[in-house]
């Protein structure tokens, strides 16, 4: 059997079934309701097997009722669904003894969207939230023996019809792949309804898990780790505990402390009253760890517990694990413009990470293990932060638990990206109900860093356009202008106030635009001149912001993720089913084939061109990243788009929809190593930066080499003794290239740049003379040897020799699973060199060799 995503999210719905209950403590029970669902559409009244969690399209495709919509043109045929009223449905039995709990209540962790909810055919609950957790009380509607609860979801198309016909303007949602914008209307993932990576598939379903809880007389619903004070000595926190009680009486909470093996236990006596409490209780911990982002120190941890406790009975219990720290965004005047950067435990920190998007459209697909392996491949690449991107979703708590154990910050929007939106009461109610619901929480989490109210809206006012381009009178325009600011600017940031003060809260994501030379001197910037401004790469060297928040370009995924949704009549970037799955179609292979063609020699057939177009990207993207690294602390952070994909398809992305790595993620991986030497050419002077993102400075010699194609040295130039000075960047050497060269064709040589430390190789960097395309490059011998397989983790090592100069050296295993993977890829070898190379694979080292594909720049060209 085929190894697929699907697969994975089988197995894992197989062990939910499997394991359905759970003892939250002696007095709480909670039944997970997975099993026994059925599903129909309404109109058709045809009940079929359905899986919870799920979603509508995920069933159908389950009884093969749809095709795939991600293989060839697919999508298109199945936007039928969107437009139809769906229904599911659970009975199970209740013996006598359960009902003589005094609360059992159906809790909903994510209900897709308009739903309404239905207890023995009695209306008990309606959610308009995709992002908002429902919890119900329903014993009133119970009985003994057979029960059954009804989920009715209304098509978001139909629902939001109504309003885009009442309004009297066209709200200007250009993501919307749709003649008739309705995204902007429904409390949704906004990228379920189209954008320019990704299909549209409008879902509607229970997408996260359903549970019927058990309890008596009171019971936990939220504990806040409040932080207040924090240093050497102390961390002062404050348990903020709301409590729900059936029955007032007095009550008492136990907190537990988990600092390594030791336990700190305080209880206290509490008085509550019928319906919410909020009690609040302080707490100290002596001298203590704190949590640092990756690779500035450990990710310490402490585990907390509340008890609610009747006399000795544990009627509740809620752990977590919080994390001690302090952050701050920096965003204010200065001599040079406008700063924004990040200080964690007083330490400005260079932030390196990606725009994060959901990683598929069927989100109950995206299993344990696939967010494990994304935050692997993160903390891999050298990453201190994640940006979670507007259009998507908030994230599963999973996500956030991950990014604590890693270090890696979070960066959060709030659900809102590149458009206006309805600004009346109802519709603000509902997000400050979302708001609330999700600051609550994510807030004990020492991984997040920032609230952001919007993706780009706020530029977009300013430079898109809108009120021209939808024909807005001036008194249209000034009123959806006061009704982003009522959104943006009043609401969001007074819900961030009240529920998690002291988190930095900016209304929109970037600060200032790309287009003009003072815009690069405030705070954060989505740089758009490469690749929708057409801009080569080298402009990567002169646009250099505060802190640059998005910039990209796109490349095709590899030729095993093309062929999960493509066959080889397909393979032309013009074919029907390529244009498909190419979302950003103004531009999008056109564009990839005319920078192609600008720094390389043309592809001699598809698969080179789908080789080539990851190079181009990593390549161009390996300018950026090192522009922003050299600038700091001018710049103090880099966040490339994007990171994933939602389904197989070119895209900006550096690893596609199954997880594969393309060039671009070993190049981000390369780029992002604590210790950099960075080169740049400008007017004929080539400028050497060492660059460190470490806590303390080291010592090491440097070394610049210039040699042929053929490895003959030309030019050298050894810098002993060089500082690598702590969170910095320096400028350490520059010299005249016309000396480096000594009269040689700047296209024929090489130059490189290694950092020893101890005598070890520490880092090395390659700078080139000229474009790709120009260099006169020969065809090389490579050649592989293999080592013993590696008892710690499995893996294969693999030393690759080569005897002429070979570029871009791309090792491929044929039918790998996505989770193989080599350590290093798409590098540079020099004339004689050789590479030892880890391979993550189950395969011993007589089947990798038998099904290695081993391709270098040259292989690509026409002659």
């Amino acid at each position: 059997m085929k190894y697929t995503r699907r697969g994975r999210w089988l197995v894992s719905i197989f062990f939910l079934t499997c394991f359905t209950k759970s003892i939250y403590a002696t007095g709480t029970v909670a039944d997970t309701l997975v099993s026994g669902w059925e599903f129909s559409r309404v109109d058709e009244g045809i009940w079929r097997p359905a899986t919870v969690p799920g979603t509508v399209h995920t069933d159908l495709l389950a009884l093969q009722l749809i095709p795939d919509p991600f293989v060839g043109t697919n999508e298109k045929a199945v936007q039928w669904v969107d437009k139809k009223d769906w229904q599911y449905r659970k009975k199970w039995k209740l013996t006598a003894a359960e009902l003589q709990y005094d609360v059992l209540e159906l809790d909903f962790k994510g209900l897709d969207t308009y739903a309404s909810v239905y207890v023995n055919d009695h209306l008990v609950l309606q959610s308009a939230n995709m992002f908002v957790e429902q919890v119900v009380n329903v014993k009133p509607w119970l009985r003994e023996g057979d029960n059954e609860v009804r989920v009715l979801f209304e098509s978001a198309v139909k629902h939001d019809m109504p309003r885009f016909l009442k309004d009297q303007v066209i709200y200007p949602a250009g993501n919307d792949a749709s003649d008739i914008p309705l995204s902007i209307y429904a409390r949704k993932a906004p990228y379920h309804y189209g954008w320019d990576w990704g299909p549209r598939l409008v879902t509607a379903g229970i997408w996260k898990p359903v549970l019927l809880k058990k309890w008596n007389k009171a019971t936990i619903r939220d504990i806040w780790w409040q932080q207040q004070q924090l240093d050497a000595a102390a961390a002062r926190l404050n348990a903020v505990a709301t409590i729900e009680a059936v029955k007032p009486g007095t009550y008492s909470i136990k907190l537990s402390t988990q600092p390594g093996n030791t336990t700190r236990v305080t209880t206290t006596k509490v008085t509550l009253k019928q319906g919410r409490n909020t009690v609040q209780l302080p707490i100290q911990i002596r001298q203590p760890q704190l949590w640092w982002p990756a690779g500035l120190g450990a990710q310490a941890r402490y585990t907390m517990t509340a008890e609610l406790l009747d006399n000795i009975t544990v009627l509740d219990k809620d752990q977590q694990k919080i994390g001690l720290r302090t952050i701050e965004v920096v965003n204010k005047p200065d001599s040079l413009g406008e700063s924004f950067y990040v200080k964690v435990n007083g330490r400005p920190v260079f932030m390196k990470g990606a725009n994060y998007i959901p990683q598929d459209n069927f989100l109950p697909r995206v299993t344990a293990s696939t967010y494990k392996k994304l935050f692997d491949d993160m903390q891999a690449s050298h990453f201190n932060m994640v940006r979670v991107w507007g259009g998507g979703i908030y994230e599963d708590d999973l996500f956030y638990s991950l990014a604590d154990e890693k270090g890696i910050l979070v960066w959060q929007d709030f659900m809102f990206a590149c458009t206006l939106y309805p600004s009346d009461t109802a519709s603000l109610d509902n997000v400050k109900a979302e708001a609330t619901y999700n600051i609550k929480r994510l807030r004990n989490h020492p991984s997040l860093a920032l609230w952001c109210g919007n993706n780009e809206v706020a530029v977009a006012i300013k430079n898109w356009g809108w009120q021209s381009g939808y024909a807005y009178t001036d008194a249209q325009w000034a009123q959806l202008q006061q009704g982003y600011d009522q959104l943006f600017k009043n609401l969001l940031p007074a819900v961030v106030k009240e529920n998690d003060p002291g988190r930095f809260y900016f209304h929109s994501s970037p600060i200032s635009n790309w287009g003009k030379k003072e815009d690069f001197t405030k705070g954060d910037n989505h740089y758009w001149g490469v690749w929708h401004g057409m801009e080569w790469f080298e402009a990567f060297n002169t646009h250099v912001p505060r802190f640059m928040s998005e910039y990209g370009f796109q490349s095709f995924p590899e030729m095993a993720t093309i062929d999960s949704f493509a066959t080889r009549a397909d393979y032309d970037i013009y074919s029907n089913v390529m244009q498909s799955h190419q979302k950003s179609p103004a531009k999008g292979n056109t564009a990839i084939r005319t920078y192609m063609l600008h720094y390389y020699q043309a592809p001699k057939d598809f698969p080179s061109f789908v080789y080539l177009s990851q190079v181009l990207q990593a390549e161009g993207m390996k300018v950026a990243i090192e522009a922003h690294r050299r600038a700091m602390p001018y710049c103090m952070g880099t966040l490339y788009w994007q990171l994933n994909d939602c389904w197989p398809g070119p895209s900006w992305s550096g690893r596609d929809y199954y997880g594969r790595w393309k060039a671009l993620q070993y190049y981000v991986k390369d780029a992002f190593t604590p210790l950099l030497l960075s080169g740049v050419i400008e007017n004929n002077q080539l400028y050497l930066y060492a660059v460190s993102d470490e806590m303390r400075d080291q010592k090491g010699d440097v070394e610049l080499t210039v040699v042929d194609l053929a490895g003959n040295p030309v030019w050298q130039k050894t810098l002993p003794g060089v500082t690598m000075t702590a969170n910095a960047s320096r400028k350490i050497f520059s010299a005249d290239t016309a000396a480096m060269l000594k009269g040689r064709n700047p296209a024929e040589v090489i130059c490189y740049a290694e950092l020893r430390i101890d005598n070890k190789l520490i880092k090395r960097n390659i700078i080139y003379f000229a474009p790709a395309k120009d260099m006169p490059m020969e065809k090389p011998a490579i050649a592989v040897t293999f080592g013993k397989q590696a008892a710690a983790d499995g893996s294969v090592l693999m030393t690759v020799r080569t005897d002429k100069f070979a570029r871009n050296v791309y090792l491929q295993l044929n039918n790998a699973a996505p989770d193989e993977r080599f350590e290093e890829n798409y590098f540079d070898l020099l004339p004689g060199e050789s590479r030892t190379i880890r391979i993550y694979t189950r395969r011993n080292p007589v089947d990798i060799k038998a099904g290695l594909t081993i391709t270098s720049l040259v292989d690509t060209y026409k002659k």
